[in-house]
């Protein structure tokens, strides 16, 4: 675990960022292989794996389970799993840390299991809302019970096996649907879930590898209707996780950022409803390539490689967000250094991540130096056309692991450099970050007292 005291830095430029690097395994998928591991029949084998702090909380909760999970080397993983039903109750409390999909996704597998869980987490994750897992899971026969306001600690009574339920999300969220799909595939009958904007697909690509009934239908409105047929029985697989598209937009968007750099980043994932950041910024006239286009784990991948150079201001279409809903801090630092005013909308779910990641970027932003107005549901940025921001000021993450990232790249395109005020939160999902920054050319400065 990261240590007790806050650990401040700063990335500076001293020249162009180069070279080529990889960024770890996706974090959706890791949980989800992870998962489905635990509840095929066998054993898994897992290449790639990331082993952010995230991860590694949703692995301690499957063996408190009964699973066994083990780490061969680096991010090589296997899974002895207990088949559908066969998870235990655990003797503790499962400690999730900061991650809001172990949460999530794990009340969906307690919900259909013969057992009692208590989900308890840090700060951040106790202040965000699980309401609308709870909602639909106690549909299916749970009995949920959460602090005020819908929050941390939690318990989850599951019912084994559950009911099947048809459930329409009212707003698009990929860990409310994997959840109910993961309880559905302890129930008798068909669970169904209608999203009304497709939203990232990795539970639906890698059920239908471990062999569940599943299918995915579109709707006459644009979304789309998920079923899964309970109960199921899952064959144990050997995986490779592709690079994570939300890891890989740090470096890609600092290559951007700092003039004369050529970043190559190598096999990163590019599904369709988790590249939303890419087509943005090639829209805004990025200078990005995608080679080598192959398959890794039943996801597209590719090796992305950008130049810097001038961006344009951008409005990003609301049905675009779920697919890069992760991404947004960091396309905020891409904006307040482009040429106009961007004005992004319909970004309420950013208030209930791991920070209300609206407020926090505005403020940070305006610390810098850029000019930001922040509204209830987005923010409106004037850029500066390529001219670096002032910097200088002093950056609280608010124990996010995207805000520390995304203001260490903005310090890269600053005149003085802004010093995030803790490194560890990005432990979470990029362990790897500082050091792979430092290995394109970015140096690394902490506080003489820190």
């Amino acid at each position: 675990m990261a240590p007790d005291a806050p650990a401040p830095f700063a990335l500076v430029a001293r020249g162009p960022l180069a070279g080529s690097v990889e960024v770890p395994g996706d974090k959706s998928i890791s949980h989800r292989a992870l998962m489905l591991g635990a509840l095929a029949v066998g054993r898994t084998a897992i290449d790639g794996l990331l082993e952010g702090e995230d991860v590694l909380a949703t692995a301690a909760a499957l063996r408190a389970m009964g699973a066994t999970v083990a780490r061969r080397g680096p991010g090589t993983w296997e899974v002895e799993g207990v088949g559908v039903g066969g998870l235990l109750q655990p003797e503790t409390a499962l400690d999730m840390g900061n991650s809001g999909t172990s949460t999530r996704l794990l009340m969906g597998l307690a919900a259909s299991h013969d057992l009692l869980a208590t989900f308890v987490g840090d700060a951040s994750l106790s202040r965000r809302p699980m309401g609308r897992v709870a909602e639909p899971l106690e549909r299916m026969g749970a009995e949920i019970r959460m602090a005020p306001g819908g929050r941390l600690p939690l318990t989850v009574r599951g019912l084994a096996p559950a009911l099947p339920l048809t459930w329409q999300l009212p707003v698009p969220s990929a860990q409310v649907k994997t959840a109910i799909l993961l309880a559905g595939l302890n129930a008798c009958g068909t669970t169904s879930v209608l999203e009304p904007v497709p939203t990232r697909d990795h539970g639906e690509r890698m059920l239908a590898a471990f062999g569940a009934r599943i299918t995915a239908e579109p709707l006459p409105d644009g979304g789309r209707a998920i079923t899964v047929d309970g109960p199921a029985e899952l064959r144990p697989q050997a995986l490779r996780v592709p690079g994570d598209p939300s890891s890989a937009a740090f470096p890609l968007v600092a290559a951007l950022l700092v003039p004369g750099s050529r970043v190559t980043i190598r096999g990163v994932g590019v599904n369709p409803t988790r590249d939303g950041l890419f087509r943005v910024l090639e829209a805004m006239g990025a200078r990005l390539a995608r080679s080598a286009p192959r398959e890794v784990g039943g996801e597209p991948v590719a090796d992305l490689v950008v130049e810097a150079g001038p961006l344009r201001a951008t409005d990003v279409p609301p049905a675009l967000a779920p697919a890069m809903i992760d991404e947004f801090p960091i396309l905020f630092v891409a904006c307040a250094l482009a040429e106009g005013r961007s004005e992004l909308r319909g970004l309420e779910e950013l208030r209930v991540k791991e920070s209300d990641r609206l407020a926090v970027m505005a403020e940070g932003l305006r610390a810098a130096g850029a000019r930001v107005e922040e509204r209830a549901d987005g923010l409106v940025i004037e850029g500066t056309g390529g001219e670096p921001l002032p910097g200088g000021a002093r950056i609280d993450p608010r124990l996010d692991h995207r805000i520390a990232m995304s203001f260490a790249v903005l310090s890269l395109a600053c005149r003085a450099p802004l010093e995030v005020a803790d490194s560890r939160p990005i432990a979470t999902s990029f362990p790897g970050f500082l050091p792979l920054m430092e290995a394109l050319g970015a140096e690394v400065v902490r506080p003489a007292a820190a």
